[in-house]
Parts: C-alpha cells; structure tokens; sequence
C-alpha cells in the first residue's frame, strides 16, 4: 500500500488537532468542574440534570416563601403578644373601677389610662409589614384596617378591610395560611348577653339585671332564635302562692319557676328582678340580638363612661360587666388565633426541614451525573498532554522522510 506525502501530512495534521481538541475538552472539565459540558457529552445524563436543577431551582423558591411567611407570622404573634398585654392591663383597670370607694377624679384618671390602651392597641389592630401592607385588612392590604370616628353613630372602631385572606405555597402539595383578616381575629367577638324590659305590670320594678352571666349565658344560647324573633320575647308571671314562673310567649312554654316575696330580689335563668308586685302581675322582657365588636371598642365604650361624672353607679356597674366579658371574649378569640400561628409556624419549620432534605439530595444526584471526577480528569489530562507532545515532536521527523537521504 502506498501513502502519499500528502497523506502523511493529512493524518499527522488530523491526529494533532484531535489530540488537542480532546486536551482542551478536559481542560475546560477541570476548569468548570462539569464533566457534562454540552448535552452532546451526555444527552441522558444532561435531561436528568436539567430535571435536577428545575426540581432544586423549585425547592430554593420553596424555602424563599417559607422564610416569607415565617416572618409574617412571628410578626403577627409578637403583634397579638403585646394586645394581649394590653388588654390585661385594660381589664386590671376596670375591675379597679368598679370600686365603690372612688372618686371622680380617680375614675377619670382610669378613663384617661384606658383611653391611651385604646389607642394603642388600634394602632397594634393596624400595623404594618415591612412592604407597607396592613396585616389585619385583608385583601384590601393597601388601606388601613381598622378607623377611629368617635363620632359615628354606630361603633366608634369599626373594620374597613374585607375578609379575604393569603396563602403561601410550601410545597408541591403543601400551603399555608399567611396573613388573617381582622375581623376575625378582633371584630368577631361576641358582646355581653343581655335583655331589655318591653313591658310591666307590677306596683313597682326596682331592677332588673343580669345578676348570674354565666347562668343567663346558657339560657340565652339555648333559647335565642336568630329567625324568629317572637320566640325571643318572654313574661314572667307572678302567682299565687309567692311564685313567679318564665314563660316564652311566642311558644306558651314554661321555662322556669322559682319562689318570689314582693319587694325582694328573685332570680331566675341568671336574671335577677326586684320588683313589688301580686298575684296577676307580669313583667315583659325580650332578649336583646347579640352584637360583635373588638376590644378597643369595648375599652372605648367603658372609658366613655369613666370620663362622664353624670353616669350613676348602676351605669357604671353595666358597663363594667360589658367591657369585662368582651375583652375576656377577645382574649380567647386572640389565645386560638395565636395557637393557630404556633401550628402554622410548627408546619413552616417541618416543611422547611423535608425541603432542604430534599434540594441536598437533589443537589447530590446531579453532582454525580454531571460534576468531574477531578482524579480521572487529571489523568486523562496528564495523558492527552504527553500524546500531544508526542504527535507534534514525531511530525517534523516523518515529514523529513524521504529515499533521496539514502541515494
């Protein structure tokens, strides 16, 4: 077989460049650490690390949202911390008001006390995260949750967001709930039951109050009809024989009966009357429709009370038992909604845990597809290098060949 000069130069020429195109692959393996450095390196291997690093580009979001939400909601519970502080403080203060031995002036200065709580805790009802947005308004994040118009007919405190609330994606198959909208965490709070007297047939009625509210509280869940309202309306009857029986004068049925002595307080369901009445006498009632509102109108409404000195002690007495049970409602609204932050927060930390279990395992699989075996590299380096030096210090001496250096 015959080779040409100009074969010999082609072979020689193709086998350097190969040699160097080969040494300069490895090189830039070493260089980058990626064995894969084009998919035509490893077309399988390279769609596993694509897949790879879309499952951990995912897992990075992942972990970026549950740090979001982390500090939303410890946020919200250092929040929730300091208005129950607060309201502590305003219960302390009320009960303190409720003693007989004040004076004027040293219930006025309880009023102004409550009214700088009152104020903090509406702007506590209002605060903020860090981009601006009002936690407690729901979707309407831009505008401010909650107003003050002492002027209002209604509640001077009410709620100006909505209901909507936020979740925030942890997982392929996991959320949570980030934010809560404030009216239910502080509007939905049930007020004192009470009654009101409609009508009266008796020589005389002293009073008539709620002297047992837990008692009072039992029977009005059991009997109130929130459809129809003249189920609601109740006469107590005075007999013979000094007793007074409660009969629903929408149904006819007899709740109760109890002994009575004219001219002395008697009670029945939680109600206590005093009246001065006979056998034939009544008196009418009707229990009055529940009403919700948040804490910082109770303290204002108590406060109100504190500051005029024209209110009697009866008064007085009334709006203590209201402000009482409202912000002890409030409290327990706000206890479940801290315990439902701390189950959020368990969940984010789990999750948090399972996901960077995840991208490390993740990362693993596709450090051992595509990342280079530095040790091998080097060889095949080492190797390519000598085969090279080799291939271009033998080419000058087989071009030189020729049968005229033995003529």
């Amino acid at each position: 077989m015959r080779i040409t000069t100009n074969q010999i130069y082609d072979q020689n020429v193709r086998s350097i460049m190969n040699n160097q195109t080969e040494l300069s692959k490895t090189q830039e393996q070493l260089a980058s650490g990626k064995r894969i450095i084009a998919p035509s390196d490893d077309p399988v291997g390279a769609a596993k690390v694509l897949r790879l690093t879309e499952e951990v580009d995912e897992l990075t979001q992942f972990q970026r949202n549950n740090d979001l939400v982390t500090g939303s909601l410890e946020q919200q519970e250092a929040v929730l911390t300091n208005i129950t502080n607060s309201i502590n403080r305003a219960r302390t203060l009320v009960v303190q008001s409720g003693n007989g031995i004040l004076a004027d002036p040293d219930k006025r200065a309880i009023g102004a006390e409550l009214e700088q709580i009152k104020l903090e805790v509406l702007d506590l009802m209002n605060t903020q995260d860090a981009d601006g947005n009002y936690l407690y308004a729901g979707y309407q994040s831009g505008n401010q949750a909650f107003s003050f118009n002492p002027a209002s007919t209604g509640n001077a405190v009410s709620f100006a967001g909505d209901a909507g609330v936020s979740f925030i994606q942890l997982s392929n198959s996991s959320k949570i709930q980030s934010t809560s909208n404030g009216y239910d965490v502080f509007e939905n709070v049930l007020s004192r039951f009470k009654f009101s007297v409609t009508g009266s047939a008796v020589g005389n009625l002293e009073s008539a109050t709620v002297k047992e509210q837990g008692t009072f509280d039992t029977f009005f869940d059991k009997n109130f009809d929130p459809v129809n309202a003249a189920n609601n309306n109740y006469r107590v009857n005075f007999l013979a024989g000094g007793q007074a029986e409660l009969v629903n004068q929408g149904t006819g049925a007899v709740v109760d009966t109890v002994g009575f002595t004219s001219g002395q307080p008697f009670t029945i369901k939680g109600m206590q009357f005093e009246a001065t009445a006979v056998a034939g006498n009544s008196i009418d009632f009707s229990l009055d429709t529940p009403e919700k509102k948040s804490m910082a109108q109770a303290i204002h409404e108590i406060q109100e009370i504190l500051l005029d000195s024209t209110i009697d002690n009866g008064a007085l007495q009334e709006s203590i038992a209201d402000a009482l049970v409202g912000l002890d409602n409030g409290l327990e609204r706000i206890s479940l909604e801290r315990a439902s932050i701390g189950s959020r927060l368990n969940i984010a930390e789990s999750s948090y845990e399972t996901n960077l279990d995840m991208e490390i395992a993740a990362k693993a699989a596709r450090s051992s597809i595509q990342d280079v075996d530095y040790a091998e590299a080097s060889t095949k380096f080492a190797q390519q290098e000598t085969a090279l030096n080799a291939a271009l210090a033998t080419f000058p001496k087989i071009t030189n060949l020729s049968l005229f250096n033995f003529i």
